[in-house]
């Protein structure tokens, strides 16, 4: 059956350290996860932002509205007066081309919009871009043949071809612009041959619109003619490109700050946790040397405290460890004292065949096997201590009542041999402590025996309760020869036994009062040790006294 466990437990270690090998331990190269995640964050408000601004389909529609709005407004002004000074009479049934022309041309010929008038048999009888006006040459330098835009031009243009791709245009019908066009190439216009005003957005071959006003020409109601009025939208591309690039500018150099600014909260989070990550497993993979994990003292926030926090409990790890090897060396001292006298007293038993010797040396090995028995068991129950308080659960307890209990209890056992346990009478819910009810009892306990078996026959042990401002303070007075001068402290030290001459050697192990400040310590409390005195100095016993806090 030990073969068994010991088969499986090293099965189990091996294991685990198979796993603890090939598992990471940290994030040792590149830019950190968690870097990444705080860039991504900081980007995503800025791209979500950024993605609304740069859809200006609805900034385009509204300035090509707005357009259409001005257009209309100067179709009907130029239909209103050919209606009226173009036509030779009120019987009149065409438009007089002479002044139409005129009047095109001083009205149309300012502007870049271009005017054509049809008859009403579907003709175009005028054209502004045929008729002299306030015409000027604009004089434009053409590239060489073989020349290449600048580089920030082959940018700017593949930000526009990706703005574009990613944004859609409202389908228009192709425009018309070819010799001998008619009334019937144009949907606005036989529309406007019937008597109604439209409008209709047409797109050129290089993918910009052109908009067309038609408005019927009339006088007295009956229609002459239609002005189909034509303007481009260039200008308006120019803004919603120029629109374009700004909110690209801006948008690039705020990913670049928030970049920066993300990166170096990133360093200022990352760097500490990932020093304090390899510090750690320095820590784990120390064999034979103390390493110690880096405090960020100078920081004043949740990386600081972490710093500290783990340089704490590094330090307490390696306290442990120290009190693990000390209580070793202490037991393995303990043992080998019983084991050495049971050594020679076997080694004179065999040299010798008196009775009277060998019942003596009987005797020894007896007391001796007793005393190992007895540090096996208190040894085994020191060691659960820890545990018990690492893993148990605190619960509200009252002292007065539990030290009621535990008092009345020797009186009824008679275990006191002969010694008065006293106790008063305490108020309940008064003297209220948090802690594991077991181990306390054990510390009453220990204290309890400990005043008994250094009191007189008729001697009397007094159990007293107090509270003073947030603590609640426990005393064990007897009336026993009280401490030795100078062992206040060393009665607290493992296997320390300073024991009444009437008591069997080897009756006490020593842990009984370490044992009782691990457990007062591990609650939060103290415990010390004190001469009680009279008035002349004379000792009148010892005063164990114990502080646990109160239960708020």
């Amino acid at each position: 059956m030990s073969n068994t466990e010991d088969t499986r437990s090293g099965n189990r270690e091996t294991a685990s350290r198979t796993q603890a090998a090939t598992r990471p331990r940290h994030y040792t190269r590149g830019i950190s996860p968690l870097m990444v995640r705080i860039m991504v964050v900081n980007a995503i408000a800025l791209v979500i932002l950024v993605g609304g601004v740069l859809y200006l389909n609805q900034f385009r529609s509204n300035l090509i509205a707005d357009r259409i709005d001005t257009l209309t407004v100067q179709a009907q002004i130029i239909s209103g007066a050919l209606g009226e000074s173009a036509a030779e009479g009120p019987e009149a049934t065409e438009i007089d081309l002479a002044p139409a022309r005129q009047i095109i041309t001083r009205l149309v010929g300012p502007t870049d919009n271009r005017a054509r008038l049809f008859a009403t048999d579907g003709r175009m009888i005028a054209d502004s871009r045929f008729l002299a006006g306030d015409k000027r040459l604009i004089e434009e330098e053409l590239p060489a043949l073989n020349a290449k835009p600048a580089f920030s031009k082959q940018v700017e243009d593949a930000i526009h071809r990706m703005l574009d791709g990613i944004t859609e245009k409202a389908s228009a019908p192709a425009s018309v612009d070819r010799p001998g066009m008619r009334a019937e190439d144009f949907v606005e216009v036989m529309a406007a041959l019937e008597g109604e005003a439209m409008t209709q957005l047409r797109m050129r071959e290089d993918d910009r619109y052109v908009i067309n006003i038609a408005v019927p020409v009339q006088r007295f109601r009956r229609i002459l003619g239609v002005l189909l009025l034509t303007a481009q939208t260039e200008d308006i591309e120019a803004i919603v490109r120029a629109e374009q690039m700004l909110t690209v500018k801006v948008f690039a150099g705020a990913l670049a700050l928030t970049m920066l600014l993300s990166f170096f909260l990133g360093r200022t989070l990352v760097r500490p946790i990932r020093v304090l990550a390899r510090a750690a497993e320095r820590v784990r993979q120390a064999i034979g040397r103390e390493e110690h994990i880096p405090e960020f003292a100078e920081r004043l926030d949740e990386i600081g405290d972490l710093s500290r926090s783990l340089s704490d409990m590094t330090s307490a790890l390696y306290n442990q460890i120290d009190r693990v090897e000390q209580f070793a060396a202490d037991v393995a001292h303990e043992i080998k004292n019983p084991l050495s006298s049971m050594r020679s007293a076997l080694e004179t038993l065999s040299m010798t065949d008196k009775p009277e010797v060998q019942a003596k040396l009987f005797d020894i090995l007896r007391d001796d096997v007793k005393r190992i028995d007895r540090l096996i068991t208190d040894i085994s129950d020191a060691s659960r201590v820890e545990a018990e308080l690492t893993r148990g659960q605190m619960a509200p307890i009252d002292l007065a009542v539990m030290i009621g209990v535990l008092v009345e209890s020797y009186g009824t056992t008679q275990n006191t041999g002969g010694v008065d346990v006293r106790f008063d009478d305490y108020e309940s819910n008064v003297f209220m402590v948090s802690g594991i009810e077991g181990r306390l009892g054990q510390v009453w306990r220990n204290l309890i025996d400990n005043a008994i078996s250094f009191s007189p026959e008729t001697g009397r042990v007094h159990v007293t309760l107090e509270r003073q401002d947030r603590w609640v303070i426990v005393m064990v007075e007897d009336e026993g020869p009280g401490l030795p001068e100078g062992a206040e402290e060393k009665i607290f030290s493992r296997f320390y036994s300073e024991r009444p001459d009437s008591e069997d050697f080897g009756k006490h192990s020593g842990l009984g009062l370490a044992i009782s400040r691990q457990v007062v310590e591990a609650h939060g409390g103290m415990i010390r040790a004190e001469n009680r005195t009279g008035q002349n100095g004379t000792i009148l016993g010892a005063r164990f006294v114990v502080e646990l806090p109160l239960t708020k």
